[in-house]
C-alpha cells in the first residue's frame, strides 16, 4: 500500500512536470526554431494530453516506479538521464523528423531542446520528490521493516551500528534467536520467536527486510535460512566472511552502511523483465498462428498413434507455488500412471512410437504457448514439476523452492543440457543449472538458451 501511495505521487509529477516540459518545447521550437508565431491550437493540446503518457510509460518500463521507496536520488538522476536521452530520440524519429525546416541544423536544435528542456524540468521535482521520501522513511517507524535473526553479541553490534546511522532507513520490529541462549538483544527490540517458527514470523510481520547476524562459516545453517527466508521480495543481508571481501563478493551501496553483503532479491532489472513479458506475449502469439500446420500434424499424428485424447493435461507448480495445468500433446498411451506418478525413461515402454519422436523434436511442447498466453509459463524459466516430487526433491535440497519464485518455462538451461529427468538425481542435478540461470537471469541469456533450444528440435536431439 505503502508502494502504491508513492507511486502514485510520482506518476501525478511526472505527467504534469511532462505536459510543462512539452508546452515549453512547443513554444520554444515555433518560435525560435520555426520562426513562426505560437499558437495554441488543436495539435498542442493534444501534445499536452497523449506526450505525458508517452512518458509515463517510458518511466514504467525502466522500473522507476517499481519499489518505489528504494529509489534514492542518484539512481533516480540516472533513470532519469537515460529516459530523457533515449525518449528524446524516440519522439524525434516519430513526431519530429517530418518538420518543414530551412536547415538540418534545425532538427540538432529541436534534438537538444526537447532533451535539455525536459530533462531540467522533469528532474528537479523528481529529486525534491525522492527528498521528501527519503525524508519520510528516516523517520521512526516508517523505515522498512526489518527483522534480525540471532541474538548475540555480533547481532547486537550490527543493531547498534545501523541504528546510529543518520542514513539508516530500517525500522526493526524484532528479532529471533537461533540458539536457546542468543538473547541479548531483548532488551533493545521485542524478542519474536526461535528460528523454527521463521516462516509464521515474515507473513505476520510482512518483513520487508532481514539481516542474518549469524556467522557466515556456518554454511549449512546459512543456506537453511536464507532458503527459507528468499520468497522474491525480502532484501536478505548477511555478514561476510573474509573469502568472500577478498573475493570480490562485497558490495557497498553506502559509504557509512554496515559491512553487509546484501542479496538482491531479482538480479533481473524490471525494464528487462518488462521486456521479457512483452517477448513472451509476441513470440508466443506469432508461434500459435506460425505452428498451426504442425500443430494440425501433431495432433493427427498423436490420434492415430493410439487411442485417447490429443492433449495431455496436467497439474504443475507454478509462480510463488500456484497450481496450474501444463497443456502437451500426449505422448503415452492412456493410463501410464495407474501406479502412482512416474518419471520416463529412456525406453520407456509407456511411451508411443510417435511420442519418442515428439520427445526427441520437443513437438509435444508446442502447445505451452498457449499457456504462456494465459500467464502461466514463459519461454525461458524452470521447468514446472508436479508436487509430488517437488516434495521429495525439497527434502534433499530446501534451495529448489527457489525455481518456484518466477514463472516456470518451455525451455530451461536445465532442459538444455539434461532433457526429461528419468528420477529424482537427475531432478537434482538439472536444478542447479536453473539455480545458476535463476541468480543470473538476463534477456541475453535467454536470448541464448532460447538459440541452443532451437538447436534441439531442429536436430531432434532432445533427451
Amino acid at each position: 500500500m505503502k508502494d502504491r501511495f508513492w507511486a502514485s505521487c510520482l506518476i501525478i509529477i511526472d505527467y504534469c512536470f511532462a505536459a510543462l516540459a512539452w508546452g515549453l518545447f512547443f513554444y520554444i521550437r515555433k518560435t525560435q526554431i520555426e520562426g513562426q508565431a505560437f499558437l495554441a491550437d488543436s495539435k498542442f493540446f493534444l501534445g499536452l494530453w497523449l506526450i505525458p503518457l508517452f512518458w509515463i510509460s517510458f518511466y514504467f518500463i525502466q522500473g522507476t516506479y517499481h519499489d518505489i521507496r528504494r529509489m534514492f536520488r542518484l539512481k533516480m538522476l540516472n533513470l532519469t538521464l537515460v529516459a530523457a536521452f533515449f525518449g528524446t530520440i524516440t519522439l524525434f524519429f516519430t513526431l519530429l523528423i517530418d518538420d518543414d525546416v530551412k536547415s538540418y541544423q534545425n532538427y540538432y536544435r529541436s534534438v537538444f531542446f526537447l532533451f535539455g528542456i525536459h530533462f531540467f524540468v522533469t528532474v528537479i521535482p523528481r529529486l525534491i520528490f525522492n527528498t521528501v521520501l527519503i525524508q519520510f522513511i528516516r523517520v521512526k517507524g516508517h523505515g522498512f521493516k526489518t527483522l534480525i535473526i540471532g541474538g548475540n553479541e555480533k547481532a547486537v553490534e550490527i543493531y547498534q551500528e545501523l541504528v546510529q546511522q543518520k542514513q539508516n532507513t530500517n525500522s526493526f520490529i524484532g528479532y529471533v534467536n537461533v540458539n536457546g541462549k542468543d538473547t541479548l538483544l531483548t532488551d533493545m527490540i521485542p524478542y519474536l520467536g526461535h528460528v523454527t517458527q521463521l516462516e509464521g514470523i515474515l507473513k505476520e510481520h510482512v518483513v520487508e527486510e532481514v539481516v542474518l547476524a549469524v556467522e557466515s562459516s556456518d554454511h549449512n545453517r546459512l543456506k537453511d535460512i536464507i532458503s527459507r527466508v528468499d520468497n522474491g521480495r525480502i532484501r536478505i543481508k548477511l555478514l561476510p566472511d573474509m573469502y568472500a571481501i577478498l573475493a570480490g563478493s562485497v558490495e557497498m551501496t553506502n559509504i557509512y552502511g554496515a559491512l553487509l553483503i546484501e542479496i538482491i532479491p531479482d538480479v533481473m532489472p524490471f525494464w528487462q523483465q518488462a521486456v521479457k513479458r512483452l517477448m513472451d506475449i509476441v513470440i508466443s502469439a506469432i508461434a500459435v498462428i506460425c505452428l498451426l500446420p504442425f500443430y494440425l500434424f501433431s495432433a493427427l499424428a498423436v490420434k492415430l498413434s493410439s487411442p485417447g485424447p490429443i492433449l495431455f493435461l496436467q497439474e504443475r507448480v507454478g509462480m510463488n507455488g500456484k497450481s496450474f495445468r501444463i497443456i502437451k500433446f500426449r505422448t503415452m498411451y492412456v493410463n501410464s500412471e495407474q501406479q502412482g506418478p512416474q518419471l520416463s525413461s529412456e525406453g520407456d515402454p509407456r511411451i508411443t512410437p510417435i511420442g519418442r519422436f515428439m520427445r526427441k523434436t520437443r513437438l509435444d511442447e508446442f502447445p505451452q504457448f498457449v499457456n504462456v498466453l494465459l500467464g502461466q509459463m514463459s519461454l525461458v524459466g524452470p521447468r514446472p514439476e508436479r508436487q509430488f516430487y517437488i516434495d521429495q526433491i525439497v527434502k534433499v535440497e530446501p534451495q529448489y523452492t527457489h525455481l518456484t519464485k518466477v514463472r516456470p518455462g518451455i525451455t530451461s538451461w536445465g532442459q538444455v543440457k539434461f532433457g526429461y529427468a528419468e528420477n529424482v538425481d537427475q531432478m537434482l542435478q538439472r536444478m542447479k543449472f536453473d539455480l545458476i540461470y535463476l541468480k543470473n537471469r538476463s534477456l541475453a541469456l535467454d536470448i541464448k538458451i532460447m538459440f541452443y533450444t532451437v538447436i534441439i528440435v531442429i536436430k531432434a536431439k532432445g533427451k
